[in-house]
């Protein structure tokens, strides 16, 4: 059974599973992989969600604020072995919700070129490829950015 726990940045399970999240995109990214990295530092980042299937944790994703009426969905990762089970979009789906209890009113996000299974669950999810990639994305041709009104 999945169960979706609310935490913060410190907690050992969210942790590691950003470690795993970070080997991961290093591979994917290349040698693009440091710029990226320096906008993902977790001592930003306090409102942070773990997917547990059973007792053991699969998945994970954070959100941060971007101005007064925005969330940024960062953090988003969920293991190989869980991977086609739902957790990501369910993962998804309590952050904008938690985003409307802050009150916000849309989520922004940011993934790459080389993440295609990342770029197929926000669009699924209804998020909308900006026209123009925000903030430190601006001019990146290998970053997508999407948005979406909550």
């Amino acid at each position: 059974m999945l169960q979706i726990v609310k935490t913060t940045n410190q907690n050992k399970d969210f942790i590691s599973l950003v470690k795993e999240l970070d080997a991961e995109l290093a591979i994917r990214d290349g040698d693009d992989h440091d710029f990226y990295n320096q906008f993902n530092k977790l001592d930003t980042i306090q409102h942070c969600l773990i997917a547990y299937l059973d007792t053991f944790p699969v998945g994970c994703g954070a959100i941060k604020e971007y101005d007064t009426s925005t969330m940024e969905i960062k953090r988003m990762y969920t293991k190989t072995t869980a991977r086609g089970k739902g957790v990501a979009s369910q993962l998804l789906q309590q952050l904008e919700n938690w985003a409307r209890e802050l009150g916000y009113q849309k989520c922004i996000l940011e993934t790459g070129i080389n993440q295609p299974e990342a770029i197929a669950l926000y669009k699924k999810c209804e998020y909308k490829r900006m026209e123009e990639n925000y903030g430190q994305y601006k001019g990146v041709a290998a970053s997508f950015c999407f948005k979406k009104k909550l």
